[in-house]
């Protein structure tokens, strides 16, 4: 429905024949007639009514809708997902596996994250905890208590807040990135809940919640306001760990020979960090 209202019949080469329109974007009936289906069997798939609908048919549907590969994507997933759900149940409590943790450490100088199917930060190195989060005690990814959520700190805690130039931007990949996660994981009660407690505590995630944002966190360049070293521009790139399908390692690389090298090369000094293990 969402993506429906931000079409125009101008858009899909519809004619508007002068009418006045009481709802914006497509109405149901011309975005089935442009996907090939009846009206009413598009109504009841819009409407939760029918969970039967083949890949052929979805994918008509996202072409319709003009989505992007990754709405496309998500589309899918819902239609695998929507018919199977049990909200409440609780998956496995998440830990970074020890390879993971001597990668971290191996990694040294570079500042990264484990991170697990709700955004938690299951592990960092020294650098990865002093770029995102040196206001934070260092091991408090190593108890379920006290576990950063990343998803948490960019809408509810202020240093965080304060770290990202364009705020608005990281908050919207934040959310784009959060909703696809629910819907890989309909059965997650506690992912569930922390949607719930942001929506309830931060009004703009409420808003950006209600516009269906679907962003895949692979790649963004990021602007930060660093508290220690000022200025900086970071490269984050996001890789999936293969024996650990919900988690992910997260890295923050910096052009070489930049000033942003050297603010954070400044940082690793400011908190005893060697350009070895660390």
């Amino acid at each position: 429905m969402a993506r429906r209202a931000r079409l125009s019949p101008d858009d899909v080469g519809l004619p508007r024949y002068g009418e006045r329109r009481r709802v914006p974007g497509l109405r149901r009936e011309e975005l089935a007639m442009l996907a090939g289906v009846s009206a009413g069997y598009y109504t009841r798939l819009e409407q939760g009514q029918s969970l039967n609908a083949s890949a052929e048919v979805l994918d008509a549907i996202a072409a319709a809708l003009h989505l992007t590969p990754a709405e496309r994507e998500h589309l899918h997933v819902l239609s695998t997902t929507t018919g199977h759900r049990n909200r409440g149940a609780t998956p496995p409590e998440e830990h970074a596996s020890a390879d993971l943790r001597v990668l971290l450490s191996a990694m040294g100088h570079v500042p990264a994250i484990v991170v697990g199917r709700r955004n938690d930060v299951l592990a960092w190195n020294r650098a990865g905890h002093a770029l995102l989060a040196g206001h934070l005690e260092p091991a408090a990814p190593d108890a379920p208590d006290t576990r950063p959520n990343l998803s948490r700190l960019v809408f509810l805690d202020a240093h965080t807040r304060a770290l990202y130039r364009d705020w608005p931007a990281k908050a919207r990949a934040v959310v784009g990135n959060l909703r696809i996660l629910t819907a890989r994981n309909p059965d997650d009660g506690p992912l569930a809940a922390l949607v719930g407690e942001l929506a309830i505590h931060s009004p703009e995630f409420a808003a950006l919640w209600a516009e269906h944002t679907v962003e895949p966190c692979s790649r963004d360049v990021y602007d930060l306001a660093h508290p220690v070293v000022g200025d900086l521009t970071v490269t984050q790139q996001t890789f999936h760990v293969p024996q650990e399908p919900h988690q992910s390692l997260v890295a923050f690389t910096v052009e070489p020979e930049s000033a942003s090298s050297t603010a954070l090369t400044v940082l690793h000094q400011a908190c005893g960090i060697g350009t070895g293990n660390g």
